[in-house]
């Protein structure tokens, strides 16, 4: 077979796989299975990323320490594979993985791809020439008493979950402990509430502040529950969940070496057959992410909103005044962190569609969808995580309270006549309301011109800061 970029044959080795000659550039680390994804699955450009790579490789690592203890391959072999698949889970060999998301669904061009870098490193080590697959073989050895079916889809739990535990929660967190700050701060700064975008009762702004901050505790305990599903590691299973060709103790004991490996704690799955054929847990945790981006789109929106103007909006809050804000019009400034954090919001809503679909797509052993599931489910994660750690160094941290505003607002706002219900009643209430406003006038002056109370009385109902608790 001659590729479709060969121009030189001086340039290429000649490799077989069950299916006959193939040549590969002669410096690449990959194989014949590789080589032939990459010219049969030129669509797009989007390839696997870098926590998945890292993760294929901490699961042959693992198979390999496993299966030595098993004496299921030599000690010798352990070692050479450990230390090739520890080369790349530190970053080297990154040219080396050039196949792209939209290839076979269960992802074994990708296994294959792993498979062939681990063993032709490890034969290198030992002075072997890449091809050789001597001691080192690709499958029989790297890929031992695994099939793609388990290995892969154990490669992208490994991969979320450490994303998730070492990148996502500690951004959430981060935010969360300067949005509880700055409700901290602002615990005595009384506003005017707003409801359907119309003004309503008094809240402080600290009140405000505190629900961002209970929504990203609630998102917390949600990733933490996705987490569950996601320890959970279809790796024994093989091909079909019968776990044909691993030692018995297999299953167990690799899942527990991962485990010891991340510092996560991965466990065999109970079910090797909903394992391999659901993707129910992939699933569940994009619902999560999904369920952050909410969170994150609400609070993005409320900051950009309170702090429009500078003298035409609500102009409650100043934020940080980061980059100009127009090719055209001088000295504007744009809310650009809400920005980028609500474009992230809508991919990564557009990113759960597509897991949801995926997901749901299975049929009878094995779900095919896994590659495209695999990278929707990171891309997410590392864009929640980048954009709560921007907006929390960026906007967050510097919002401040603009308190003429929120006064003037607080003063002139017709709904503080919600506090005369219980005085004079709902409709007169209404009624001191709706007059004020269409005469221009004070609550105060129409409720005093209605009869309905003096303007001492007044002043001891209507007090904005005593309506920002039950009373």
């Amino acid at each position: 077979m001659t590729t479709d970029n060969q121009t030189d044959t001086q340039q290429f080795r000649s490799e077989k796989d069950t299916m006959g000659a193939v040549n590969v550039p002669i410096d690449a680390y990959w194989g014949a299975q590789t080589e032939r994804s990459r010219n049969n699955f030129k669509i797009g450009g989007e390839t696997l990323p870098q926590p998945l790579i890292e993760a294929m490789a901490l699961v042959k690592k693992a198979a390999a320490i496993t299966n030595a203890k098993l004496g299921r391959i030599s000690d010798d072999k352990r070692d050479l594979i450990v230390q090739a698949a520890d080369e790349i889970i530190n970053g080297a060999l990154r040219d080396q993985f050039p196949l792209v998301v939209w290839q076979t669904g269960s992802g074994t061009q990708s296994n294959m791809n792993m498979n062939e870098v681990i063993a032709n490193r490890a034969n290198e080590l030992v002075g072997q020439g890449k091809g050789s697959y001597q001691p080192i073989h690709p499958n029989d050895d790297v890929n031992h008493a695994q099939s793609t079916n388990d290995s892969f889809p154990t490669a992208i739990r490994v991969a979320a979950a450490r994303q998730i535990v070492y990148l996502l929660i500690p951004a959430v967190q981060k935010l969360r402990d300067t949005l509880a700050s700055k409700a901290e701060q602002f615990a005595s700064i009384v506003k005017i509430g707003r409801t359907h975008l119309q003004d309503a009762t008094p809240l402080t702004l600290g009140q405000e502040f505190s629900g961002y901050v209970s929504q990203l505790d609630h998102a917390l305990i949600r990733l933490d529950a996705a987490l569950q599903g996601l320890y959970e590691l279809p790796l024994g299973g093989t091909a079909v969940g019968t776990g044909l060709n691993a030692h018995p103790d297999y299953a167990q004991t690799v899942a527990q070496t991962l485990a010891d490996l991340t510092q996560i704690p991965f466990v065999t799955a109970p079910n090797k057959f909903e394992a391999l054929a659901a993707r129910d847990a992939e699933v569940f945790a994009s619902g999560a992410l999904k369920t952050l981006a909410a969170s994150l789109n609400k609070i993005a929106n409320d900051v950009r909103w309170l702090a429009s103007g500078p003298r035409c909006g609500i102009g409650e809050l100043k934020i940080p005044e980061n980059e100009p804000g127009s090719s055209i019009m001088p000295g504007k400034v744009n809310p650009t962190q809400s920005e980028a954090m609500t474009m992230v919001v809508a991919q990564v809503m557009g990113n759960d569609v597509t897991i949801n679909m995926a997901g749901a797509s299975g049929n009878f052993e094995l779900n095919v969808f896994m590659p495209v599931i695999g990278y929707n489910l990171l891309q997410s994660i590392r864009l929640l995580a980048d954009t709560c750690d921007s907006f929390n160094d960026h906007c967050a941290v510097g919002i401040e309270p603009v308190t003429e505003k929120i006064d003037y607002f607080l003063h002139n706002s017709l709904m503080l006549v919600t506090a005369l219900n219980r005085h004079v009643g709902y409709e007169n209430a209404a009624k001191i309301a709706k007059t004020a406003y269409k005469e221009n006038k004070t609550l105060k002056q129409v409720a005093v011109e209605l009869g309905l109370l003096t303007d001492t009385q007044f002043d001891e109902w209507v007090k904005p800061e005593a309506m920002t608790s039950p009373k």
